[in-house]
């Protein structure tokens, strides 16, 4: 399997506001199914050579962030070489499909996953799902609070970590918008910024200072507690979770997702179908259950041990195809002071 990286060139801003990346092949062989990749390599690289395996098919994939890969398949447009796109978040999707490049899915791969988790116009699957969650330190916070919107009281001031320039944050905050509207989100993110937030630049990093009491709370994905469980043992963790009730757009559920993209011919579009049923199959969904302890959402593959079953979860309610509008939500995190 062929996995360019990708390197940056300064073209113009793209529909989402972001610097496109140019991706380079590695070889002249010609791919049978090119994918562009949002999830990280390290992380689904394995997935995807049992993939090609399962196609017997020579299948190169080319990773970047998924909103810049967005961008460059909007302006590549009918040029693009990706058959499919395999995004780590729902607004990217939402993107693509906004802009009408993805193709419609056939029912049957469709009603493999809730609707909740999938595009309203039937163009884009979610794979797998994420929530978001409060980190806790018990010892300095007995009782955790039930909402983001607490965060903002004199009580939290130098006690919350959080990561900013993450691609979840960015779409928790896109989803308070979406749930709130702007002015609402605009007043949080100044009061939550009168708080004097720690900023890290990973989620790990933020679990890291709650588990050691650097700082009292953190926001973060839930999988982030369930790998270093998995990897030291649930004793040797401090930092506790708290799953938010009552819609609290703190506890949203964004998923992960594929789209085919329109201008494929024939046999790439039917190795791209082939490649999105795989990643819905048992041993796809299995991989995320056990490997990223991310929520299956297909195939009827439990959670890994110890997850609260995501039906359980009072999540918001939310079209997640509707966060797709990053770039207004980075220019409200700039003008907060927070980016």
């Amino acid at each position: 399997m062929r996995r360019p990286s990708a390197r940056r060139l300064a073209v113009p801003l793209l529909a989402l506001g972001l610097l496109a990346p140019a991706l380079a092949a590695c070889s002249d062989e010609p791919a049978d199914l090119v994918i562009y990749s949002g999830r990280n390599e390290d992380l689904v690289a394995p997935l995807l050579e049992k993939l090609e395996k399962k196609l017997d098919a020579n299948v190169e994939v080319r990773y970047g962030d998924s909103a810049e890969l967005a961008a460059q398949i909007l302006e590549e447009g009918d040029k693009t070489e990706a058959a499919l796109f395999f995004s780590q978040d729902a607004g990217a999707l939402g993107a693509l499909s906004k802009e009408g490049v993805l193709t419609a899915l056939p029912q049957s791969t469709l009603d493999k996953v809730d609707a909740a988790h999938r595009g309203s116009e039937g163009d884009w699957v979610g794979v797998s799902g994420r929530v978001r969650v409060l980190a806790y330190h018990p010892g300095k916070v007995p009782t955790p609070p039930d909402s983001v919107h607490d965060l903002t009281e004199p009580a939290w001031k130098g006690r919350i970590g959080f990561a900013p320039n993450n691609a979840s944050f960015q779409a928790f905050v896109t989803g308070m918008r979406v749930l709130e509207g702007d002015d609402a989100t605009r007043d949080w993110l100044k009061g939550f910024k009168a708080n004097s937030p720690k900023a890290y630049e990973k989620n790990t990093e933020i679990l890291e200072a709650v588990d050691s009491g650097e700082v009292s709370v953190g926001l973060l994905n839930h999988y982030y507690w369930y790998e270093k469980a998995a990897e030291e043992g649930e004793d040797k963790l401090t930092a506790k979770l708290h799953f938010l009730p009552d819609g609290d757009p703190g506890g949203l559920v964004n998923v992960a997702g594929v789209g085919l993209l329109k201008g494929a011919d024939k046999k790439e579009a039917g190795y791209a179908q082939q490649a999105a049923d795989f990643l819905l199959g048992e041993e796809a969904q299995s991989y995320f259950a056990e490997e990223t302890k991310e929520y299956p959402l297909s195939a009827g593959v439990a959670p890994a041990d110890g997850l609260p079953a995501l039906d359980s979860l009072q999540a918001p309610k939310i079209n997640l195809g509707e966060l797709d509008s990053l770039k207004e939500t980075l220019t409200m995190l700039q003008e907060a002071g927070l980016v």
